[in-house]
């Protein structure tokens, strides 16, 4: 049976580029489909602010069959598709010059049943935990932001300060539903399609996209007890993180390094213990080896937000809006003090930027049960990341891409990984050798779940 037609909402006589007829009977659907200057404009850059490139049209979706329908059309006309979440990537991956771009913050419906939440793809953490936390209840592992979408993050892996204890927020899913590259709207979970279910988490959109998510729930906090350990060097951070993640002492843990001051770079581990009190403190943090130390309480929803403040600042600041040329590695624990402190030495003042955020903190490789994203091949492995901002009188972001890359070839070089969200230009062979032993797998996924090759091009994979 044929679908029904009707007219897409009409192009901005304004605008720059025609469809050139490639929208010109599209069937019924629920949503929008765009042509307007704004939605355009909108799609055709993200936070990196590094790539533009202009879609021929936008999809607002207004349900699931939505996406299903257009990806299909979109195929049929050998037109490329992406999707789109909060356009948080840094380097154009959700971008697609002359084709489709759905916008997938329309799909943003939340459903608490019993220990489960069902969300739709476009939906962010912060709404998500909104709704489970007057049950008592919340997802396991929260990204350091709230305000990202949940398909986002599962379509690249979702690390967190809580993967010491329940993984990553990949591993912490038990169902999607997803539209392939054949535009099938589908279920997959570990034991429907597994293959399928595979090679969505965290495969940065290659097979299909994100449209709804089933999430287990675990009972949540009153309030958090937030530890601030200042350490003396890379290896005194590293060790310490090494034996507190082992031991499984507290709920959250990550790490930072400190721009240098005249006296050099400071470093600070973040550990929080979940309805901890004061009369915690001796037993959690008397036998380390921090140089300092400061603890506060605060509500469980003020703890996973209280990022929100600077990123406000950054906006207020103008910062926000300048170009993001991220990096982001995992390195395995036998070479992680000689790369970080390699790096830091040599990070000329103006290479990362004034608002520059660096990370570093421990993964058990064990609890990241999932192929991707990929890990490096021993069981303790740490997230090292360079968020860089193009600020005035710093490197241009061109000057900080070009870094990226060098950064990339010494994190291989000492068995790392490129936990792939940021700005590094890579090669076919650099992806291959990205995926590993996962590659034939998730080569046979692409091509039987997306064989014509439409969706995501922007992740530059294939």
């Amino acid at each position: 049976m044929s679908l029904p037609h009707r007219p897409a909402k009409q192009p901005d006589p304004a605008s720059s580029r025609h469809t050139d007829g490639a929208f010109d009977e599209v069937p019924a659907l629920d949503g929008e489909l765009c042509f307007d200057r704004t939605a355009l404009e909108a799609a055709s850059t993200d936070f990196g602010g590094l790539v533009h490139q202009r879609p021929a049209a936008v999809l607002k979706p207004g349900s699931a069959e939505d996406v299903a329908t257009m990806v299909r059309y979109c195929r049929e006309r050998g037109l490329k598709v992406a999707g789109r979440g909060q356009g948080h990537s840094t380097n154009g991956q959700a971008q697609v010059p002359s084709g489709l771009v759905i916008d997938l913050s329309t799909l943003n419906s939340v459903e608490i049943r019993d220990q489960t939440a069902t969300v739709q793809g476009g939906a962010v953490w912060s709404a998500l935990v909104g709704a489970t936390l007057p049950l008592g209840l919340t997802p396991p592992v929260f990204t350091d932001y709230l305000e990202l979408s949940i398909g986002g993050t599962l379509s690249a892996g979702g690390l967190g300060g809580q993967i010491g204890r329940y993984g990553a927020q990949v591993d912490n899913v038990l169902e999607l539903q997803v539209v392939t590259g054949e535009g099938e709207l589908t279920t997959c979970s570990p034991t429907l399609r597994p293959d399928l279910f595979r090679a969505v988490l965290g495969g940065l959109g290659q097979c299909a996209l994100i449209t709804r998510a089933t999430i287990p729930l675990v009972p949540a906090p009153r309030s958090v007890r937030l530890y601030t350990l200042t350490c003396p060097s890379v290896a005194a951070l590293t060790a310490q993180q090494a034996q507190l993640i082992e031991e499984g002492r507290f709920d959250y843990l990550v790490g930072q390094a400190h721009s240098p001051s005249p006296e050099g770079w400071a470093y600070m581990i973040e550990a929080a213990a979940y309805d901890a009190t004061p009369a915690d403190d001796a037993r959690l943090t008397d036998d380390l080896g921090h140089t300092a130390v400061q603890a506060q309480d605060l509500p469980y929803f003020d703890f996973l937000n209280r990022i929100a403040p600077m990123v406000e600042a950054f906006k207020s600041m103008g910062e926000w809006k300048r170009p993001h040329p991220w990096y982001d590695s995992l390195l395995p624990a036998s070479s992680v003090n000689a790369v970080v402190t390699e790096t830091l030495a040599n990070l000329k003042s103006g290479a990362i930027g004034a608002s520059a955020v660096i990370l570093l903190y421990p993964v058990l490789t064990a609890k990241c049960a999932t192929p991707l994203p990929v890990m490096p091949d021993e069981e303790l492995a740490y997230l090292f990341s360079l968020l860089k901002t193009a600020s005035p009188g710093a490197d241009s972001a061109e000057e900080m891409v070009a870094a990226n890359r060098s950064q990339y070839d010494v994190t291989v070089d000492a068995g790392g990984r490129w936990y792939p969200i940021g700005s590094v230009p890579l090669t076919s062979a650099d992806w291959v050798r990205h995926f590993g032993a996962f590659w034939d797998e998730f080569k046979a996924a692409r091509h039987r779940y997306d064989p014509d090759g439409i969706l995501t091009p922007g992740q530059r994979i294939f």
